[in-house]
């Protein structure tokens, strides 16, 4: 028999696959959770839109809702995608996606590129130190690799010709939104931008540490919160069932 999963995580970012393991690990000891992938290859426009294809034909012959989970710009393709198609989500959960959903570590890559007379490797060092913190030059290097692999091979849709801002707005589906308070890349005042735009059943909710990839050093504390918000969620969808007499 097959199984449907419950739970959809978005990862758009083959190269930092390995942040997501941890809690996915966790959130799988509770509920059903698939993980669909996408990856471009540097032949292919830099394009959300065919990955937003790819995802609503991986989703469209489900029978029920899914709970929708993404980091980065994962968060922000199923962010997109719940506008697009709320029918299809039951809940939506971004883990560092600021109100500005664009706002990610390439952004920030680049625009230090256009500013700083540095090398490509320098930048990235950089990069590596707001976002893992300091390392030893062997683990700087393999970090800074990986960012180059993710520089490759995600749809972010920035670039040295252009840094993407998308106005901020609600979700047409109930909402999570979790985020660290050190996060260097996404800033705790881009997360609270927030508040504007949360219905009554979404939340929003602070890691007191990981940085940026929060949810690989605390997915404990993170996959709790999540689990804690889909458990409300489906009570909540029970309460709203017409009662048969």
């Amino acid at each position: 028999m097959k199984i449907i999963p419950e739970v959809v995580a978005l990862n758009v970012s083959p190269s930092l696959k390995i942040f997501d393991d941890r809690l996915l690990r966790y959130l799988s000891k509770h509920m059903t959770v698939a993980q669909w992938e996408y990856c471009q290859n540097q032949d292919e426009p830099s394009d959300l839109n065919v990955a937003l294809m790819l995802l609503h034909d991986y989703l469209k012959f489900r029978d029920r809702p899914v709970h929708l989970v993404g980091h980065g710009i994962a968060g922000l393709l199923g962010l997109l995608y719940a506008r697009r198609h709320p029918e299809r989500i039951r809940s939506l959960t971004l883990l560092a996606v600021g109100a500005n959903p664009a706002a990610d570590w390439q952004a920030r890559y680049y625009a230090q590129r256009n500013f700083l007379p540095c090398s490509r490797y320098v930048i990235l060092s950089q990069m590596v130190y707001h976002l893992f913190g300091r390392q030893e030059r062997q683990m700087v290097n393999h970090l800074v690799r990986t960012l180059e692999r993710d520089l490759d091979s995600s749809p972010s849709p920035h670039s040295l010709f252009k840094i993407v801002s998308l106005p901020p707005a609600e979700a047409p589906v109930p909402l999570l939104v979790c985020a660290s308070k050190n996060d260097s890349i996404v800033f705790t005042n881009e997360i609270e931008g927030w508040q504007r735009y949360l219905k009554p059943c979404d939340r929003l909710w602070f890691c007191e540490g990981g940085g940026h990839f929060f949810h690989y050093f605390e997915p404990k504390q993170v996959g709790d919160r999540i689990l804690n918000f889909w458990q409300r969620i489906n009570l909540q969808s029970q309460y709203l069932l017409p009662v048969s007499l």
